[in-house]
C-alpha cells in the first residue's frame, strides 16, 4: 500500500474518504478548553470504537507531563484493540526530541509540522527552503529508525499556494520519495474559499498523482465544511475534523456535518457510525464545557424539531417536510415543538406519541393553553404536556362563575408587596387592593377583602402550599403549584400550572373558588 490508487482500490469502487479527528489535539486549542488525561482516554476510545473514525490526533509532543500521560494511556488502550497505528501525535522539526517523546509514549505515528509557505519558512524559521528540506529529511530518517510512521503537515499551505507555489512544489518534490505516508494540507488561517481549494488541490493531485493528501480546514469565514467538500471533490483522500467543530479561533470542520455532506451530497464512503455522532457530541460538550448551539446541524438540540404547525401537518401528509437528514439515522428522533406557533398538528403529534386520545374540543382547549404558555416562555416540552392536559381537563370549566378580569402584583425594596385585582363573581365585578408578606399573600388578602366586604362570606383558609417542577420537566419548564384549602372543615386541593410561580398559584386559587361557587 502507499499510493492513492492502492488505497482507493482497497476501500472499494465508491470513493472512500479517511476521516481524521483532531478533537484531542487541535480541538483542545479552543480558548478555555483543557482535557484531563482520563477524559482524553474516554473520548479516544469512543472515537476509535463506537464512532469508528479512521484516525485520531491526540496531542502535541513535549507540551506537558499531563499530555504525556494522556498519550501513554491512549496508546496502551489502542494497542489492545490493534488500533495503535490509528493514533497520531503532532511533532516538530526539533532535532528528534518530538520523535523520542512520542516513542516513549508508545506511539507509532507522528504528524510532523513543516512550513507550507515561503513566508513562514524564511520569517519564522529564518532558514532557506533547502535548509528546511534538509531538516525535514533528517527528522523523517530518524523517525523511521525509531519505528515511527510519518505524515507531514504543510503549515500555512493555503497562503503558500497563493503567494509562493514554487516553494510548495520545491518542498514536495524533495520529499515525495522520502517515505512520508501522507501530505496534510491545512488552511491554517481559514482564508480559503471553495473555488481556491478546488484550484490548489487539483494542482497538487495533477503534479503528484501517487501521493496521499489530507485537507485540514479552519472555519474563520464559516467555510470549513464547504472547503472540505471542495477538497474531496478535487481529489483529497482524507479530511480532518473535530467533534462539534472545536478548534482555535472559529474552530475546525465539524465531524457530524462533514460526514453528512460527504455521504449525501457526493455519495462518498466513510467508516463513520452515524448513530453514534450525537453521543460523541454530547460527551465532548460535557468535557469541553463548550455548549453546542441549538441550531448546529445534526447535533444541535433543535435541528430535528418542527416548530411551525404547517410542517407537522405536512409530515402527516406523505412526509412533505422530510429530507435525507432523518433523525433516526443519527440516533435521534423528530420532535414537534409546543408553543404559540404549534397549531393543532404539532399538538396532535405529541399527544399521539404519548398515547393520549382527546376529543377535538379537548384538543382545542389544550392548544389554547399551550399557546398561552408559549407567549410566556421559549418552549413547552413534551414532558410538560401530560400535566397541561391534566390541568385543562380536570379543572377548566367553560362556565366559570368566578373569573379573574385583571390583576397587578408588585414588590419594591423597603416596601411591602402589593396587589390590585378586578374579578367577576356571578356576573358582578369587584375591585380591591391589599398588601401582604409576599406577592401571592397580597393577592389573597385582596380576595379576602372582596369576599368579606361585598359578599359577607368567609374565605377558605390556606392549609398547605407546594411549588414544584412537574416530574420529568426541566428547570426552565412549567411551575406546578398545589394548594390545599380548609373550607369550613372540608379540605379542597387544587393545582395551577404556569411558567410563572405567582400565576400558577393564582390559577389554583380561582379553581378552588369555582369549586365552592358550583
Amino acid at each position: 500500500m502507499g499510493t492513492a490508487e492502492q488505497i482507493m482500490a482497497h476501500k472499494g469502487a465508491q470513493p472512500y474518504i479517511e476521516i481524521m479527528d483532531s478533537t484531542l489535539r487541535d480541538g483542545e486549542q479552543t480558548n478555555g478548553v483543557s482535557f484531563l488525561p482520563h477524559e482524553k482516554l474516554v473520548m479516544a476510545r469512543k472515537l476509535l470504537g463506537d464512532v469508528n473514525v479512521d484516525r485520531i490526533e491526540v496531542a502535541s509532543a513535549r507540551v506537558s507531563e499531563g499530555e504525556k500521560e494522556a498519550v501513554k494511556l491512549i496508546c496502551r488502550s489502542a494497542a489492545q484493540i490493534n488500533a495503535l497505528e490509528r493514533v497520531e501525535v503532532l511533532g516538530f522539526v526539533d532535532g528528534g526530541k518530538s520523535i523520542d517523546w512520542i516513542a516513549e509514549c508508545g506511539g507509532k505515528v507522528m504528524n510532523l509540522l513543516a512550513k507550507g509557505s515561503l513566508k513562514h519558512c524564511t520569517n519564522q524559521l529564518h532558514k532557506t527552503p533547502e535548509e528546511h528540506i534538509s531538516d525535514i529529511l533528517s527528522e523523517v530518517k530518524y523517525a523511521r529508525e525509531k519505528g515511527l510512521e510519518v505524515n507531514l503537515y504543510l503549515e500555512d499551505w493555503s497562503n503558500g499556494m497563493k503567494d509562493s507555489p514554487k516553494y510548495v512544489f520545491q518542498l514536495v518534490d524533495a520529499l515525495a520519495e522520502s517515505g512520508i505516508r501522507r501530505f496534510m494540507l491545512p488552511d491554517t488561517l481559514g482564508v480559503m474559499n471553495p473555488l481556491q481549494v478546488i484550484e490548489y488541490m487539483r494542482k497538487m493531485r495533477r503534479r503528484y498523482p501517487a501521493l496521499l493528501f489530507d485537507f485540514h480546514a479552519h472555519n474563520d469565514y464559516d467555510l470549513a465544511v464547504s472547503n472540505t467538500l471542495a477538497a474531496v471533490l478535487s481529489g483529497a483522500q482524507g479530511v480532518h475534523v473535530t467533534v462539534n467543530g472545536l478548534g482555535e479561533r472559529c474552530g475546525n470542520a465539524p465531524l457530524a456535518s462533514v460526514q453528512a455532506i460527504l455521504k449525501d451530497q457526493i455519495h462518498a464512503r466513510t467508516g463513520i457510525v452515524e448513530n453514534e455522532l450525537n453521543g460523541i457530541s454530547r460527551m465532548v460538550e460535557g468535557y469541553s464545557g463548550i455548549a453546542v448551539a441549538p441550531n448546529q446541524p445534526i447535533v444541535g438540540e433543535h435541528v430535528f424539531t418542527q416548530v411551525a404547525g404547517v410542517h407537522a401537518d405536512g409530515d402527516t401528509k406523505d412526509r412533505l417536510y422530510y429530507n435525507e437528514l432523518m433523525p433516526e439515522r443519527f440516533g435521534r428522533k423528530r420532535e414537534y415543538a409546543l408553543g404559540k406557533n404549534s397549531g393543532k398538528a404539532n399538538i396532535a403529534k405529541n399527544l399521539e406519541e404519548l398515547g393520549l386520545d382527546l376529543t377535538p374540543e379537548q384538543t382545542r382547549r389544550v392548544t389554547e393553553r399551550i399557546t398561552e404558555l408559549g407567549d410566556k416562555k421559549e418552549v413547552v416540552t413534551q414532558e410538560d404536556l401530560p400535566y397541561i392536559v391534566s390541568d385543562v381537563l380536570k379543572h377548566d370549566d367553560t362556565n366559570e362563575k368566578v373569573k379573574l378580569i385583571s390583576y397587578m402584583v408588585s414588590t419594591a425594596y423597603g416596601l411591602k408587596p402589593g396587589a390590585n385585582l378586578r374579578m367577576e363573581i356571578n356576573g358582578q365585578q369587584y375591585e380591591a387592593s391589599a398588601t401582604g408578606d409576599g406577592q401571592y399573600d397580597a393577592f389573597v388578602n385582596a380576595l379576602r377583602y372582596i369576599y368579606k366586604k361585598y359578599l359577607n362570606r368567609t374565605f377558605p383558609v390556606l392549609s398547605n402550599y407546594q411549588v414544584s417542577i412537574p416530574p420529568g420537566g426541566r428547570s426552565d419548564a412549567l411551575v406546578q403549584t398545589i394548594i390545599t384549602w380548609d373550607n369550613n372543615g372540608k379540605p379542597l386541593r387544587t393545582r395551577g400550572l404556569d411558567a410563572d410561580q405567582t400565576e400558577a398559584a393564582i390559577k389554583a386559587t380561582f379553581k378552588m373558588l369555582n369549586i365552592i361557587e358550583n
